[in-house]
């Protein structure tokens, strides 16, 4: 039997979580990939910011730093959020999900992903959309994402940032 203080808590991502959001980043990436707590800390600040964070026992087990966007923009690895004009987001871009490896096959990710898909579908968002990396392609197809291709060459700019192998994907909410 499990005690209640080991019950996974889902929450808004806070500038109190960055050291446990960092830990689970250095888990998960290589350096390459390993965004900086003042990058992350501008992206809470952003109005367009929606991310999550899944605590247990007072510790950070998993993230999805996330936003409202528009589809077919690409968030630079390692830069800002940017929000679109107001009454123009359409997408609920998920930048980056990390779990960490030890906890791993549990649904953890997926316990962040409903309810922000939820919440995307709820604020009239119409697609979500994100940049698969690292070969996790075939996970984000098993949740309906599909390759999606860029027309602007800045956005396919920003996609060559996350290195070979990355791929913008895109779906309906």
């Amino acid at each position: 039997m499990s005690s209640i203080s080991s019950l996974p808590i889902v929450r808004a991502l806070s500038p109190a979580d960055l050291s446990g959001l960092l830990a689970v980043q250095r888990a998960c990436y290589g350096e390459g990939f390993v965004e900086s707590a003042e990058v992350f800390a501008r992206r809470l600040a952003s109005p367009a910011n929606c991310s999550l964070v899944l605590e247990r026992g007072g510790a950070v087990h998993a993230y999805l730093a996330a936003y409202r966007g528009a589809l077919d923009k690409v968030t630079p690895l390692h830069g800002d959020f940017e929000p679109p004009p107001p009454g123009a987001a359409d997408t609920l871009y998920l930048h980056d999900m990390a779990v960490l490896p030890a906890h791993a096959g549990q649904g953890l990710a997926r316990v962040l992903l409903e309810p922000l898909w939820r919440t995307g579908r709820e604020a009239g968002l119409r697609h979500t959309a994100l940049v698969s990396v690292q070969g996790s392609q075939g996970y984000w197809e098993r949740h309906g994402y599909a390759v999606r291709a860029l027309a602007s060459p800045a956005q396919q700019e920003r996609l060559a940032g996350y290195g070979r192998g990355a791929v913008y994907m895109a779906r309906r909410l």
